[in-house]
C-alpha cells in the first residue's frame, strides 16, 4: 500500500484522515485510467528532457499498464489511508518498479495531476454525453418522420392554444436538445487545454517541456500561467454541468410532456411496456416512474452545478482544499445526466401513437386563430378579424368550416407543422455527431498511441 504523497512520517489522527479524504478513494476509481494516462506522458516527457533514464521509464510504462490492467479487470482499489488516486497509482507502481517509480513524480504535484485528470475526464465524458443526447434527439426525429401529419392539440398556460402536430412536438423537443448538445461541444472544447506543469500553481525549477506532455496526452493548447490554472479548478467543473443541465432540463421538460401524453385523460401516446411500472395493490396501474424519476433528476443534476459554483465561487486566487468538494458533483452529474439519456432514448424509441385519440382531443375553439388568420387573407385587418372571431366564439359558434386537415395544410411557415424541416433537423444532429468524432478522435488516438508506446 502506497504511503501519501506527502507524508512526511507524522502520524495523523484517524478522525482527521477520514474527515480530510471523504469519499475521495471510492471517486477517484473513476479516474483511474485519467491518472496512469497523465503519469505515461510525464514521464515520456522526463526522459525526453533528460530527468529519466530510457530504462527508468520503460519500468515505469510496464508497472502503469499493469495497474491499468488491474483496474480494467475491475481488481483496483483505494485504500482510505492513500486519499485518493494518485497515491494509489504511484504507491503500485513502486512496488512494481522499485526505484524507477519513486522518480515518476519528479515535477509533478497533486494539483496539477489532479487537474489534468479531471480535464481528460471531462472531454471524454462530454462526448458520451453528446452520444447519449443525440440518441434522444434521434429517436424523436424518427417519432417526428413517422407521424408528421398527426395533429394533436397545442397548449400555452397548460390550455389549448392552436392545433400542434406530433412531428412539430417531435421536432420542437429534438432541437431543445441539439441546442445544449452544442453546450457540452463547448464544455469539451473548454476543458481542452493541458494543466500539467503547473504544479501547485507556480511551476517548478526544471526543464519541463509542457507543450510535448500536452501534445501526448491529445490536448491542442496548454492552460499556460501556472497560477492561473490553479485558480481555474471549479471552472471547467462548472460550465461541464452547466451544459449537463441544459440538458437534464430539456429531458425533464420532454418526460413532463409525456406523462400528461401518456395518462389516461391524453393518451395520445402509450408508453412502451418495459419502460413503464407497477403498483404493488393496483393491478391496473402502468406508472411512468422512468419519466418522473427524470423530471426529478433534472434538479438534481442542477444541484451538483450549485454546489460546485458555491464551493469554487468564493475562493481566493491559487489553490485550496476547498476544490476537493467540486469532484463527487462533477463525477455523479454527469453520469445521472447521461443515464436520464439512455432510458429516455428507450422510452421514445418504444412509444406508440394513438392518432384517433389525439386528433379527437383537440378542441373547436383550437382553430380560432386560424379562423382569424382565413379573414386576414381575405383582406380583413387582423383586429377586425380578431374581434369578429371573438365574437363567433361568445355566440357558440366557429365559421369558415375549418377541419383539422385544412388547418395542418393551413401552416406555410418554415417549422410549424405543415413545414417542419425534417430533413434539416436530421442534418443538424448529423453535424453534431460529426463534430463530436472529430473532437474525440486526436484524444482517443494519443491515449491509444501512450498505451501502445509505454515500454517501447
Amino acid at each position: 500500500m502506497g504511503r501519501r504523497l506527502w507524508d512526511k512520517g507524522d502520524a495523523l489522527h484517524p478522525r482527521v484522515l477520514a474527515y480530510t479524504v471523504g469519499q475521495d478513494h471510492v471517486l477517484d476509481l473513476e479516474l483511474v485510467e485519467e491518472d496512469v494516462w497523465g503519469s505515461l506522458a510525464h514521464s515520456r516527457m522526463l526522459e525526453e528532457v533528460g530527468l529519466l533514464t530510457a530504462a527508468d521509464r520503460r519500468a515505469i510504462g510496464a508497472g502503469l499498464l499493469e495497474v491499468l490492467a488491474e483496474h480494467r479487470r475491475g481488481s483496483f482499489r483505494i485504500a482510505p489511508e492513500e486519499e485518493d488516486v494518485h497515491t494509489a497509482v504511484e504507491g503500485r507502481l513502486a512496488e512494481r518498479a522499485g526505484e524507477p517509480g519513486r522518480r515518476l513524480h519528479t515535477g509533478r504535484s497533486r494539483n496539477d495531476q489532479v487537474l489534468v485528470d479531471v480535464r481528460l475526464f471531462l472531454r471524454r465524458r462530454l462526448l458520451d454525453l453528446v452520444e447519449a443526447g443525440l440518441g434522444v434527439a434521434r429517436a424523436l426525429v424518427d417519432l417526428a418522420r413517422g407521424h408528421q401529419d398527426v395533429v394533436v392539440p397545442g397548449f400555452t398556460h397548460m390550455r389549448q392554444a392552436m392545433p400542434s402536430s406530433v412531428g412539430l412536438w417531435a421536432l420542437g423537443h429534438a432541437e431543445g436538445l441539439e441546442e445544449s448538445l452544442d453546450a457540452c461541444l463547448d464544455a469539451a472544447r473548454a476543458a481542452d487545454r493541458c494543466p500539467l506543469g503547473a504544479a501547485a500553481g507556480f511551476g517548478v525549477p526544471l526543464p519541463l517541456d509542457r507543450r510535448r506532455v500536452a501534445a501526448l496526452l491529445g490536448f491542442s493548447r496548454v492552460q499556460v500561467n501556472a497560477q492561473a490554472a490553479q485558480s481555474s479548478r471549479g471552472k471547467a467543473e462548472a460550465q461541464a454541468l452547466f451544459a449537463a443541465t441544459l440538458l437534464a432540463h430539456d429531458l425533464g421538460k420532454l418526460a413532463w410532456d409525456l406523462i400528461l401524453a401518456t395518462g389516461p385523460e391524453q393518451g395520445w401516446f402509450v408508453l412502451p411496456p418495459d419502460c413503464a411500472t407497477g403498483s404493488s395493490i393496483m393491478p391496473q396501474k402502468r406508472n411512468p416512474d422512468v419519466l418522473e424519476l427524470t423530471r426529478a433528476n433534472a434538479a438534481v443534476v442542477q444541484s451538483h452545478l450549485d454546489r460546485v459554483l458555491l464551493v469554487a465561487g468564493k475562493l481566493p486566487s491559487s489553490y485550496h482544499r476547498d476544490y476537493q468538494l467540486t469532484k463527487e458533483p462533477l463525477l455523479r452529474g454527469l453520469g445521472l445526466a447521461r443515464s436520464m439519456a439512455e432510458v429516455m432514448e428507450l422510452t421514445v424509441s418504444g412509444l406508440e401513437v394513438d392518432r384517433a385519440r389525439a386528433e379527437a382531443a383537440v378542441l373547436p375553439e383550437a382553430l380560432a386563430t386560424h379562423r382569424a388568420m382565413a379573414l386576414v387573407e381575405g383582406g380583413l385587418p387582423f383586429r377586425d378579424a380578431y374581434r369578429q372571431v371573438g365574437a363567433e366564439l361568445a355566440a357558440g359558434r366557429l365559421e369558415g368550416g375549418l377541419d383539422l386537415a385544412t388547418a395542418r395544410a393551413a401552416y406555410r411557415t418554415e417549422g410549424s407543422p405543415g413545414d417542419l424541416r425534417l430533413e434539416d433537423a436530421g442534418a443538424r444532429l448529423d453535424a453534431l455527431a460529426g463534430a463530436a468524432r472529430d473532437a474525440r478522435a486526436p484524444l482517443a488516438a494519443a491515449l491509444e498511441r501512450l498505451e501502445r508506446e509505454a515500454t517501447a
